[in-house]
């Protein structure tokens, strides 16, 4: 039986509180950098500028770090499931070291600014594991940890873990991180402003102007001129390269609860099986720890979310007998063809336009790495590993063609076979549901919220014209084209839309 899981918040988000707003945007500035999004490749970007002397303004559309950072599981690791050996394929074993490296490098980097800003935020070191039950893999996970160990990472293959059920075999990285993200950005945002740094929330940007200046415009007509600007927004809210067709979006569900500390897994592991299963654990204040279960990657916009979740719960129990279950939320990925983050110059022809994207579910370190790397491309310094991430990659995005044709079958599949759906008559929608249905020629998505008001909007996403789908466990109209996601009255909670969903008479 399918269990009823609360979607109640992201355990991140109620233990670090914001304190009070920033405020937006209210007049023009001039700056020497923009950086839009203020998420961990944002905030990281934006802090290693200030340090290096640059003025920045960073632009938010909500809250700082509130968006995806918010609802990450928070493993700060270079153990990224089963990638190495893949990047040993088709990147060669420079490709893998200079992966290795930077997520390394990146993690180190993190270390010494908690330890330089006395940052109490829950670091813990853990080891990493990639584990698999099915014996048919076990050669699979062999060939990553021998390509992990290439690549110079502190890697075995293992068949010991501290699960609490057997595995037939896991790569073990030793020397990782787990932590509370958003106690550690909000003191990186309070140290980016105590040096001179700018932070705006509320502000969403909808226009750039590239040239020398580039040129930030925001919904409320306020301009930003900058010499470099930064595109930090998880999912590019503008595409000058044709990003859009190397991306895909994902949604990802969490489950979290308190268990006796003896029954800590004293690890962070992951597995590709089961539609992927992630474990770890955090301190809580009584002695106890958070068992944070992740897992059911589904397309946004797609499936019955609520069943989703009650599958994943009852993994948890199944695995954890006598978990006291405390959260519920979900978070969205982005995955890019082709592997590897897209960080550096936005276009071929960009000078001063930088994007950081397409981090695969491992944007905790991605995103540190990413601002290392966009600094030292926008102050002239030499960095080894920026054409590995550079966004204008031709050669691997010919090599991953099939993967990036099948990206776009998806997007078509959705834009075109969306539309030929049936659609449920407006009356027979119950309270709490939401559905797209036909009005006048025209496709409507609506909600009945629980006093029985409908609520409806354009079901056309305002990114590029998809149908929106709903997300009843969240109560969210979301894109499966790009991931852009909208509540019930059409407000745009992520994007890459910038614009709401248009209102409607029904």
């Amino acid at each position: 039986m399918t269990q009823n899981v609360q979607v109640n918040g992201s355990y991140w988000l109620q233990t670090a509180p914001g304190g009070a707003p920033r405020p937006a945007l209210g007049e023009d500035l001039d700056v020497d950098v923009a950086v839009i999004g203020a998420g961990v490749a944002g905030l990281s970007a934006a802090w290693e500028l200030v340090r290096a002397g640059r003025s920045v303004a960073v632009l938010e559309a909500g809250r700082v770090a509130a968006g995806v950072t918010g609802y990450t599981s928070a493993k700060l690791t270079v153990q990224h499931t089963l990638v190495y050996d893949r990047l040993r394929r088709t990147r060669g074993p420079e490709g893998a070291r200079l992966y290795a490296r930077s997520q390394s490098e990146a993690i180190e980097r993190a270390a010494g600014i908690v330890a330089e800003l006395g940052v109490d935020c829950e670091w813990e070191t853990r080891d990493a594991y990639t584990y698999v039950r099915d014996p048919g893999r076990v050669d699979e996970v062999r060939a990553e940890a021998a390509a992990a160990k290439e690549a110079g990472l502190p890697a075995s293959f293992v068949t010991e873990t501290g699960l609490p059920f057997p595995v037939a075999g896991a790569v073990r990285v030793t020397g990782q991180a787990q932590f509370h993200p958003l106690k550690y950005l909000r003191a990186l945002a309070a140290d980016l402003e105590a040096h001179g740094g700018r932070i705006f929330e509320d502000t969403t940007v909808q226009g750039l102007e590239e040239g020398e200046p580039c040129r930030v415009r925001t919904e409320a007509g306020t301009t930003v001129t900058a010499r470099d600007v930064v595109v930090a927004t998880h999912y590019p809210v503008f595409d000058r390269a044709l990003l859009f067709a190397r991306l895909s979006p994902r949604r990802e569900l969490v489950v979290a609860g308190s268990i006796g500390a003896d029954r800590d897994v004293d690890g962070m592991y992951i597995t590709p099986e089961e539609n992927t299963r992630s474990v770890r654990t955090a301190p809580l204040d009584d002695g106890r720890r958070l068992l944070v279960v992740t897992g059911e990657h589904f397309t946004p916009g797609t499936g019955d979310t609520r069943e989703r979740f009650g599958t994943l719960a009852a993994w948890a129990d199944e695995h954890f007998p006598g978990v006291e279950r405390t959260h519920a939320w979900a978070t969205q990925d982005i995955d890019p063809t082709d592997t590897v983050p897209m960080v550096g110059p936005m276009h071929p022809g960009a000078h001063h336009t930088y994007v950081a994207t397409g981090f695969g579910g491992w944007g905790l370190s991605g995103g540190m790495m990413a601002g290392r790397l966009l600094t030292a491309q926008i102050t002239g310094e030499e960095c080894a590993w920026s054409g590995l991430y550079d966004p204008r990659r031709l050669r691997t995005a010919v090599r991953e063609a099939p993967a990036l044709l099948k990206t776009q079958a998806e997007v078509a599949r959705h834009f075109v076979g969306d539309r030929l759906r049936p659609v449920p008559p407006v009356d027979a929608l119950p309270p709490g549901e939401g559905a797209v249905v036909r009005a006048g020629g025209d496709r409507l998505a609506v909600y009945r919220d629980e006093a029985g008001t409908l609520h409806a909007v354009s079901a056309r996403c305002t990114h590029l014209g998809c149908l929106v789908g709903f997300n009843a466990a969240e109560r969210a109209w979301e894109c499966p084209c790009h991931g852009s996601r909208f509540d019930t009255d059409g407000k745009v909670i992520e994007g890459p839309a910038t614009k709401p969903l248009e209102q409607r008479d029904i």
